[in-house]
């Protein structure tokens, strides 16, 4: 039995529905082939998801071909209760409401996984710390998963280095047709939408700090110098650091970033980026955001305990005054801004990863039971297929190797 907000809200989430399904063509060629062939007849899906449009209409997809899902977020604040809503109202199990409680949060995992299912989709790992502990019985079925975060790719790993990963997983995250456009033109661009909308404030001339120059980074970095930023990276990989150098931006610690910045938006991954020395230094006014998947990067509690005064100035913005008089912005409770803040990646941009997602549960669903506990890359032919599908969809045609090509580039010397 669902548990969300108000099933009245239905309506205003089935629009929401119906207009991210017109701009993703690669979930509807894949639903269309699963209506077919029904991959996972008799099946349960369990998915931990930011729940919102695009997600629902994975759902829907899956669905399609066979599955009972059930569906529940991967963060408190990034659900939309209308959406929940239009999904419980067409059936499906639905355990989800924006603004829960971190108990109730877990409370919403562990229903969800009371299913039993036989594949799920995890989002930055919870699912599987569950099946692993007090929901170990509710695995008794699983076949595998799909994990599509850097956070979540860096826990399933830790895991299996220790030995101690029971499930077969399919590492999306690192999927071509998921890090290149996901992580640097998705976060890029909805990260920076979930500020301005919060903020209504002008980018142009600002100060940015971007703490972190993997994907994620490049991609707020990149889109922050078009809208006129000076962009200011941190980084503690030598590697992406002349990167970045060389990309054009100038690269400092965070010790001295922390003072000459006026935006700063935390994607690493780690906890205790942005700290209580860093508060200490910072211009009156800053804003501060985070759009790495937990809610550790920005040290909430050491500026909690620098401020006088803490208040919600408005919606997504909490100010906190210090001692001198500063007063210093966090947006979205330090969570993910571009969902807490904001309404995710573009369609067209999560078209891409769903579609990784729906084949890989597709791949699982026919090979997992002969595949090891481990974590897996996606199979190349699952990238290339979407990858295609994607510029058919553009009308956007490619070359092909000639037999005489593909005979030179084979031949041995």
């Amino acid at each position: 039995m669902s548990n969300i907000k108000d099933i009245n809200l239905a309506p205003s989430g089935a629009d929401k529905i119906a207009w991210v399904q017109s701009y993703m063509p690669i979930l509807n060629t894949v639903r269309a082939e699963f209506e077919r062939t029904q991959p996972f007849k008799g099946m349960k899906i369990a998915m931990s998801i930011h729940l919102e449009a695009k997600t629902a209409y994975l759902a829907k997809v899956l669905h399609a071909g066979g599955a009972e899902v059930h569906v529940t977020g991967c963060n408190p604040l990034a659900t939309q209760d209308d959406v929940a809503a239009a999904l419980a109202a067409e059936g499906f199990d639905v355990n989800a409401r924006h603004g829960v409680s971190d108990e109730e949060y877990t409370e919403h995992l562990k229903a969800t996984l009371s299913c039993c299912p036989d594949l799920i989709i995890d989002d930055g790992g919870d699912l599987i710390s569950l099946l692993h502990g007090e929901c170990r019985d509710f695995g008794k079925k699983l076949i595998g998963g799909c994990e599509e975060t850097t956070t979540g790719i860096h826990r399933l790993l830790s895991r299996e280095k220790a030995g101690l990963l029971d499930y077969t997983m399919i590492d999306v995250n690192d999927a071509d047709c998921k890090h290149l456009f996901d992580n640097r033109y998705g976060t890029g661009q909805s990260t920076l939408d979930g500020i301005m909308n919060s903020t209504n404030l002008i980018l142009a001339g600002k100060t940015l700090v971007v703490a972190g120059y993997g994907w994620c980074g490049k991609g707020v970095a990149m889109r922050a110098k078009g809208m006129g930023c000076v962009v200011v990276v941190t980084e503690i990989d030598p590697i992406k650091a002349i990167e970045a150098v060389m990309d054009g931006f100038t690269v400092l610690p965070m010790d001295e970033a922390a003072k000459v910045g006026d935006l700063f938006i935390t994607l690493t991954g780690c906890c205790d980026v942005i700290r209580r020395e860093h508060f200490e230094v910072m211009k009156d006014g800053v804003l501060l955001a985070n759009s790495g998947h937990f809610d550790v990067e920005i040290d909430k509690k050491a500026l909690k305990e620098l401020s006088v005064e803490d208040w919600e100035r408005k919606r997504n913005i909490h100010g906190y005054r210090m001692k001198d008089g500063r007063v210093l912005n966090l947006l979205a409770e330090g969570r993910l801004v571009n969902l807490a803040a904001g309404n995710g990646h573009p369609a067209e941009i999560m078209d891409m990863s769903f579609g990784i997602q729906a084949k890989g549960l597709e791949y699982l669903a026919k090979h997992g039971k002969e595949m090891d506990n481990r974590v897996y890359a996606v199979p190349a032919e699952i990238d290339r297929a979407v990858s295609l599908i994607k510029l058919h969809a553009n009308n956007v045609h490619i070359d092909t190797l000639s037999p005489e090509q593909e005979a030179y580039l084979n031949k041995v010397e």
